[in-house]
């Protein structure tokens, strides 16, 4: 019998839960320490969404087996969301299916569609499951930038060249998490044509669509004509309504795609519990103002933290959406690693981010910085770090306060 299993040997250490762990583990001993590493939001659900999951749960036949695919009258409120924001039409029945948050929704359709051997083209760096999801149900993965640039499509074109066997799988997330990096609809475009060009499908990751800055509101794939041809896209209530816990998100588009994962969702799942979804659905047809509320919260957040670091010695780029900062390491200490430097923040400054190389090769020397904390916090963080980074040697700007 052996001791070795299979896909437990593809699985590399989560270098992230050895930070996450040090962190625990100091607020355990009392130590007072700004979480700024996990992407937990620390704002309420609306009242009104709140309101329906008491009264939904209150009734005594809500408690039996949901289903699978989603309640009909969650999977309409999801299509009239692409239709008012993206205008996009979707079938609630043939092209939406509610996932448990859109992590479950990857993993699910990557064991829907995937083959030992396949190769998927997923970013590097890039939020776990775009990688591992893959690697769970045994296939290879081939990395592409995230940089939305002409050498993207150059690095695409190289992988369909020089991959054997050719990719069938492309996995996009813009906003970008980690990395904050968006597009425009005409990048869309471009690439619908070359997965069509290229027989390859399109999975998108459209998590943070209603967190953007300055602006620019987030594009779906599913916009540009022809798109759901082979594209399916996935979406999160988790920040849009501050409702992660809840675990309720959504994959839409291509029929085939979206039938193959309701298959496979129904051999391992009667859905989430019909009281969130039923809030859910609250959360979508209800007023909409907690959007624009929360995106200016974290607007702000942004700019405060950005303001605040710069001031300790520490420049990050501002990002354009998403709830993340992506933060190139003090050059002066970029030769410590993302994974140390996040250790020592931790144990010196008492903040926790979350180390740049636990989302791939590419992003060792950053740390992704999650605007999950209100802004006195940011700033006492900001403090906290220029007193390590003087301690470290390094000079930080003379005059003004973190």
């Amino acid at each position: 019998m052996s001791e070795e299993f299979y896909r437990m040997k593809r699985l590399p250490p989560y270098v992230i839960a050895e930070v996450n762990g040090m962190r625990a583990a100091a607020r355990a001993a009392g130590e007072d320490i700004i979480d700024l590493g996990m992407g937990n939001p620390d704002l309420p659900p609306p009242p009104h969404v709140i309101e329906k999951l008491i009264e939904v749960a209150s009734k005594p036949d809500a408690h039996g087996y949901s289903q699978s695919k989603g309640i009909p009258g969650l999977r309409k409120a999801q299509a009239n969301y692409y239709a008012r924001r993206f205008g996009v039409d979707l079938d609630p029945e043939n092209e939406v299916v509610v996932t448990m948050g859109s992590k479950e929704g990857l993993a699910s359709l990557a064991t829907a569609i995937t083959a030992p051997g396949d190769v998927v083209l997923a970013p590097n760096p890039s939020y776990p499951i775009h990688m591992f999801g893959f690697i769970i149900a045994g296939a290879t993965i081939r990395s592409v930038p995230t940089t939305p640039d002409e050498h993207y499509f150059t690095a695409l074109d190289r992988a369909m060249a020089f991959t054997v066997p050719r990719p069938s799988i492309l996995v996009v997330n813009y906003p970008s998490n980690p990395t904050a990096e968006t597009v425009d609809l005409a990048f869309y475009e471009r690439l619908v044509a070359w997965a069509k060009e290229n027989k390859v499908w399109v999975l998108s990751d459209l998590a943070y669509s209603e967190l953007y800055y300055d602006g620019n509101p987030t594009p779906s794939i599913l916009q540009v004509p022809g798109a759901k041809d082979i594209a399916i896209e996935f979406t999160s209530l988790s920040k849009t309504y501050s409702m992660a816990g809840w675990r309720i998100g959504f994959a839409v588009g291509n029929r085939q795609l979206i039938a193959a994962m309701t298959r496979v969702k129904s051999y391992l799942d009667y859905g989430a519990f019909t009281p969130i979804q039923a809030a859910a659905c609250a959360a979508l047809n209800g007023p909409q103002d907690i959007v624009a509320k929360n995106r200016e919260l974290y607007h702000k957040r942004r700019d405060v933290l950005v303001e605040s670091f710069a001031r300790a010695g520490w420049d990050i780029p501002a990002p354009r959406a998403s709830m993340f900062a992506w933060a190139p390491l003090p050059p002066a200490l970029k030769d410590m690693g993302s994974l140390e430097f996040s250790k020592q923040l931790l144990t010196h400054a008492k903040v926790a981010v979350a180390p740049g190389v636990g989302y791939g090769e590419d992003g060792e020397g950053y740390v992704r910085i999650a605007m999950v904390e209100n802004e006195q916090r940011l700033r006492q963080a900001a403090r906290n770090v220029k007193k390590y980074l003087q301690s470290m040697g390094v000079n930080t700007p003379a005059k003004g306060a973190a």
